[in-house]
């Protein structure tokens, strides 16, 4: 499995490059990352044609992999770090219970880059995504706010991924997730996730058009038509003094 970093081609380490034109197949993943790694710009990188698997060949169909992998080196590439998506670790594990050969070569995540933000990582708490409307059958996610909630009680930041179906080609955006939360603050009245609560988004990361914001949800909430995709929301939580001072250089400004 090779990691393809946080945003195209370029972010695959040497190391990976290397593997990748020495595999005898090469197969691309992704459905779980909507990141701006593209096909064509892959086989041009390494020289060789790159085959697009889907969401089943790897749930449903993988042991055409595996045993494709008794006879030649195969090459999964995968968007962000590749054991990030609980899909690929399962993988790994029944190639290994196989007897199959195995190696991972990691990169950089979204889960260690939000440290851009100015957070410290050894204080994030537990990870949540909030699901597409159609992922839940239109029922609010209140598993997604117990964990936001259980955190802050903690003191810790809560890192919250984006629910992406590419094979349907449906994306939640930031306005959708912000209006998510809220209803589910209208629903369960806790506080944790209020329209005063200070959140951070980040947009693009690791692409030239990368954008961090920090405000209250209803102050992102104005300008989130602006953040693109791929993002991530941050629910901070007891914040450190430098934590502080580094999300000062993200505040939003009111526009006069």
């Amino acid at each position: 499995m090779v990691s393809a970093g946080l945003w195209d081609e370029k972010d695959i380490s040497l190391r990976g490059l290397e593997t990748l034109k020495k595999c005898d197949e090469v197969f691309l993943e992704l459905y779980t990352d909507n990141i701006g790694i593209r096909k064509e710009s892959l086989e041009k990188l390494i020289g060789k044609e790159v085959k697009v698997l889907r969401r089943k060949d790897l749930e449903e169909d993988y042991e055409r992999i595996l045993e494709r992998s008794r006879e030649k080196d195969v090459a999964i590439v995968v968007g962000g770090d590749a054991l990030v998506a609980t899909t690929h670790a399962m993988l790994l594990l029944e190639a290994r219970k196989r007897n199959v050969e195995t190696r991972v070569i990691h990169s950089s995540s979204v889960i260690s880059a939000v440290a851009e933000c100015g957070l410290h990582a050894y204080k994030f708490g537990a990870i949540v995504t909030i699901p597409l409307r159609e992922r839940t059958m239109k029922a609010l996610p209140e598993s997604v706010y117990r964990v936001i909630k259980e955190n802050l009680e903690r003191g810790l930041h809560t890192l919250c991924l984006l629910d992406v179906d590419v094979e349907a080609g449906k994306f939640l955006s930031v306005r959708e997730a912000l209006e998510t939360l809220m209803s589910l603050e209208e629903k369960l009245r806790q506080g944790a996730v209020s329209t005063q609560r200070k959140i951070v988004v980040a947009s693009k990361l690791g692409s030239e058009e990368q954008r961090i914001v920090f405000g209250s949800i209803e102050e992102v909430y104005k300008v989130s038509e602006e953040l693109k995709l791929p993002a991530v929301i941050i629910i901070p939580g007891k914040l450190h003094f430098t934590e502080e001072e580094f999300l000062k250089f993200f505040e939003l400004k009111p526009k006069i």
